[in-house]
């Protein structure tokens, strides 16, 4: 007689649901071929529900039921990032990619060619995913642990919670799919968070239905759903997500264990991500090319915004042969479609003044629809511009989206439907906020105003030194600014308002003050007698909760460095990597400020200019002051700075070749932070050149010219203060 056959469990009926919904929505979120309907696909949902219901102790984070749950979040922690999440180099013509993949062909080993991966540049918001081994689940599977922003690049916010509600991310990835795609039970995915096109035009219906200002474009619509407090909003939205990166979790195994970037794509859209069907692998920058005309013929057509193609070389060692600069891999580049174009009209000029003095001048224009935003405000960049296109009040204009971001107006448009405008622009002679007569220095074209009390100098100078690359004061935004001048919040507009130029900080027009400014220098940001939470509470739409949040928030930036204190001081040709080199090189705000201009041009990659910038800024009282002030109020102005070796004081390296363990950005970095210098071509003022292996024309050149050469023994052994070897 057969044994009866036992009923499964609750544990094996939850399993078994959770696959076949996991199976569904797959089918239908990444492939687009849903085989049951939705009212199937609601009954199995419902099952699993009652079941896990009946069998809390059942219930895993992975689980299908769990993409919508928890309470609204206070708000988002943040969280620093695994590796950096660099930004791309940008090339708008055939010109500047030929000149990039020839800066390519130079790093590599000579004789050696590269394959090139084109992928659409999707616009929205980039993501990063960490899967690793969950509590709750099934051995040697993968689950979802966090989803991050990627922030200044460093840090972002952890937004797991919405993340969650994404249906083309998978909570949970089987033992099988991992072995099939050839990854590890913990990795990490990068990519891109988009809304499509008709998502975006259902939600702004629905925001017009309610009376709200329907968003901008898809791309902002995306990164405000994507910090959404409640989980519910952000699951009826329907963002998706496309992943196109993937790399270790675990630090000291490399970056990828993954050969390809093509292999990498087939890799995640093996383990169930979705993956941008439109991308290929070629070996030509002419192939490229082909690609991004068809790309852009595309454009049109596709569900969601792209305003570009990325290119990546395909190998994943000649990616790490050729590293990185400051900012951005050197084995990438972002091929940036041209601009898109309306026609509207000119309806006023307004003056803005920046953080430096210089006054914009900025066309106030009908509202006209260019590339998936609505576009008001345009550059006219100086007074020289506004004569070259003669443009007067009341033309009609044509204005494009320089890089998809900045609109700008490029010529007037003059025919029988579009008659000129009558009212000449007559640019100021004085300062349109506090009255100071302009002054144009000999050689430049921009006006500037020289007060350096001016309102609006102080209020670019605050939104400088509060922005995310900077201090990151989240909070201290357009709005806050302008109360805590004295001025009215609505003259600035919402803080989630896109610039129209880089230093358009200014109200429309000149500032009316309505109450006493609370702070008038950067430093009363962190005196507690000056702001507090008090004085904070009695603004306009200031709770106690977002007091306390801004106080907290910059508490926090007293610890953001030296370099980006460098960077918030505003000195002329001092950016990120500038401020990175004069930290480690000084250690200290003191030693910079002491330094003479020929002390300055001894860091690596600061000249003559930026030396005498930096000793002008410092030559100025109020700047003086400013620092001393925030030295007083706790701003960490020291940084942490190893001692030079002099073995490698005034050296100059050039390298070449992959090396057997170090990478050649490692390389570099270990001779620069004991006084070496790194070049890029092998010439008679080279010490050494640092050979590994396929060292090619370089190696043949230092030969001819007598340098001495260097494997990467020798190199550690001369890092270690040892005596050079004999070539």
């Amino acid at each position: 007689m057969a044994p009866a056959q036992q009923d499964p469990s609750p544990d094996q009926q939850i399993n078994a649901l959770r696959d076949q919904l996991r199976h569904h929505e797959h089918l239908y979120y990444v492939l687009d071929s849903p085989v049951i309907d939705d009212f199937a696909y609601d009954a199995l949902m419902n099952q699993l529900k009652a079941l896990e219901a009946a069998h809390p102790g059942l219930i895993t984070p992975d689980s299908p039921t769990q993409r919508v749950g928890g309470k609204p979040k206070d708000g988002f922690l943040k969280v620093p990032h695994s590796r950096p999440m660099l930004s791309l180099d940008n090339a708008y013509n055939a010109d500047e990619l030929r000149a990039w993949a020839d800066r390519v062909v130079a790093g590599l080993a000579h004789g050696e060619t590269a394959r090139y991966v084109c992928e659409l540049k999707l616009d929205g918001l980039s993501l990063a995913l960490q899967y690793g081994p969950g509590e709750k689940a099934a051995a040697h599977t993968a689950v979802l642990l966090s989803g991050i922003t990627r922030g200044d690049g460093s840090i972002g916010e952890d937004v797991t919670s919405n993340v969650r509600t994404i249906r083309s991310i998978p909570l949970h990835i089987n033992a099988k799919a991992l072995a099939q795609a050839g990854l590890p039970q913990t990795f990490e995915v990068r990519g891109e968070v988009v809304l499509p096109q008709k998502a975006f035009e259902k939600m702004n219906e629905e925001r017009v239905a309610a009376g709200m200002a329907p968003a901008a474009n898809p791309r902002n619509a995306a990164a405000g759903t994507i910090r959404t407090l409640e989980p519910n909003i952000v699951a009826q939205r329907r963002l998706e997500f496309f992943a196109y990166f993937v790399l270790r979790s675990d630090e000291n195994a490399g970056d990828s264990f993954i050969p390809r970037q093509s292999e990498a794509l087939a890799a995640l859209r093996s383990a169930g991500f979705l993956v941008n069907q439109h991308a290929t692998t070629v070996s030509t920058i002419d192939d490229v090319l082909a690609f991004i005309d068809t790309a852009e013929k595309l454009r049109g057509t596709l569900p969601y915004e792209i305003d570009g193609v990325v290119i990546k070389v395909d190998a994943i060692a000649q990616q790490r042969r050729l590293g990185f600069t400051g900012k951005a891999p050197r084995w990438a580049i972002a091929y940036k479609f041209p601009a898109r174009a309306g026609i509207t009209q000119l309806e006023d000029v307004l003056f803005q003044v920046g953080r430096t003095g210089k006054v914009t001048p900025v066309a106030a224009l009908t509202p006209v629809f260019i590339g998936g935003t609505t576009v008001s405000r345009a550059t006219l960049h100086n007074a020289d511009e506004i004569a070259r296109l003669g443009v007067r009040i009341g033309d009609f204009v044509s204005v494009e989206r320089g890089g998809d971001v900045i609109p700008k107006i490029t010529e007037v448009v003059e025919d029988a439907t579009h008659p000129r405008g009558t009212q000449e622009i007559i640019f100021p002679i004085s300062c349109p906020v506090c009255s100071t007569l302009l002054v144009k220095q000999e050689g430049e074209v921009d006006w500037r105003c020289i007060n350096d009390s001016c309102p609006a100098r102080l209020r670019g100078e605050l939104l400088f030194w509060s922005a995310r690359s900077v201090m990151n004061i989240e909070g201290l935004g357009k709005s806050m600014v302008a109360q805590l001048l004295g001025q009215s919040a609505s003259l600035l507009g919402d803080d989630n308002e896109e610039d129209t130029t880089a230093e358009a900080v200014t109200a429309e027009g000149a500032p009316i003050l309505f109450r006493e400014p609370i702070i008038r220098s950067i430093a009363d940001l962190y005196d507690r007698a000056k702001l507090n939470r008090e004085k904070l509470i009695a603004l306009d739409r200031i709770g106690e909760k977002t007091a306390d949040a801004l106080l907290a928030q910059i508490d926090r930036s007293k610890e953001a460095g030296l370099a980006r204190v460098l960077m918030g001081l505003g000195i002329r040709f001092v950016g990120e990597r500038t401020a990175q080199l004069l930290a480690q090189h000084f250690g200290s705000l003191d030693a910079l400020i002491a330094a003479s201009a020929e002390d300055l041009t001894a860091v690596n990659e600061v000249g003559p200019r930026v030396a005498e910038a930096i000793v002008e800024f410092f030559a100025i009282e109020k700047n003086g002051q400013l620092v001393a002030d925030l030295k007083r109020l706790g701003v960490n102005t020291v940084a942490e700075r190893k001692v030079i070796g002099t073995a490698l004081t005034g050296l100059t390296f050039v390298l070449t070749g992959t090396l057997p363990t170090l990478t050649r950005e490692a390389a570099k970095a270990r001779i620069e932070a004991e006084g070496g210098k790194v070049s890029g071509a092998v010439s008679k003022k080279t010490d050494y050149l640092v050979a590994g292996e396929e060292a090619g024309s370089k190696l043949d050149k230092a030969t001819q010219l007598g340098v001495k050469v260097l494997d990467e023994p020798a190199l550690l052994a001369l890092l270690a203060g040892e005596a050079p070897p004999a070539s």
